[in-house]
């Protein structure tokens, strides 16, 4: 069993090393998931196990995915999305032909490649460009391939699945139409700084994993960034309380608008 002050010179030690704050993430799902790992490595404590992390790249490396959440989906929560394009994309297109976006934690690119196919529905892909970023560049690589499994693809629209992607040998290749409409970038959303005048920022399944003092600072971020009548869209278990005091109201469930 280890104590605290184990874990918490661990969290010191990670944040000299990489940048990440650790402590911003909460505590109990964290160290669970990393004591399984370290498990797996036989180390015998936070502290061993960070050793082996610098002694080790490639241990390193799984460290850095093992934290991150890397599950994702085209179209997940359809009716959600539905609704962004519906709801919130469709009246943004009619005063304007030209959206700056953000799909913030994007993970393997599914997010960001599903918010360009919507667009293209309305838009010349010449005209799209999404920012796209996540901490882990380990999935930042997988994204800008593009190449998924059937899981992934269950949700798409047939049409979208028709159009953008090309199936070998068990795999989805997308196109490089759309590839191009996303640059990817590595961001730390809890570090680094962010760019303003969104008229979108997408980040979903993300603020659940971060402690409230964590989210209080990127939902204020985040409100800083949009331009005024720009939209926050967040995940379906990540309703966002006190709208107001980060000058937003609640449009749609899961959809916060900048007053």
């Amino acid at each position: 069993m280890n104590n605290v002050n184990d874990y918490e010179q661990f969290i010191s030690n990670i944040k000299k090393k990489t940048g990440i704050d650790l402590s911003l993430y909460k505590e109990a799902q964290m160290k669970r998931r990393l004591t399984s790992l370290y498990q797996k490595r036989h180390a015998s404590s936070f502290m061993d196990f960070y050793r082996a992390l610098c002694e080790k790249d490639e241990l390193l490396q799984e460290f850095l995915d093992r934290f991150t959440i890397n599950f994702s989906e085209f179209y997940r929560n359809r009716s959600k999305w539905m609704e962004l394009e519906e709801q919130i994309l469709v009246p943004m297109l009619k005063k304007k032909h030209s959206l700056k976006i953000w799909s913030a934690a994007c993970s393997t690119g599914e997010e960001p490649y599903t918010i360009a196919m919507i667009l293209a529905q309305f838009l010349p892909l010449k005209s799209i460009r999404i920012l796209a970023t996540d901490i882990d560049e380990t999935v930042l690589k997988k994204a800008r391939k593009g190449v998924y499994g059937e899981r992934e693809l269950q949700d798409l629209p047939l049409h979208m699945k028709t159009k953008y992607f090309t199936y070998s040998e068990g795999l989805y290749y997308i196109s490089e139409d759309i590839k191009n409409t996303v640059v990817f970038k590595k961001h730390d959303l809890l570090q680094d700084p962010f760019q303003n005048n969104y008229d979108l920022i997408v980040c979903r399944n993300v603020f659940i994993y971060f402690t409230n003092v964590a989210k209080h600072a990127l939902y204020e971020k985040m409100s800083q960034s949009l331009k005024k009548g720009g939209v926050l869209f967040v995940g379906s278990t990540e309703q966002i309380f006190n709208t107001s005091s980060y000058g937003l109201t609640c449009s749609l469930p899961f959809f916060y608008r900048k007053e």
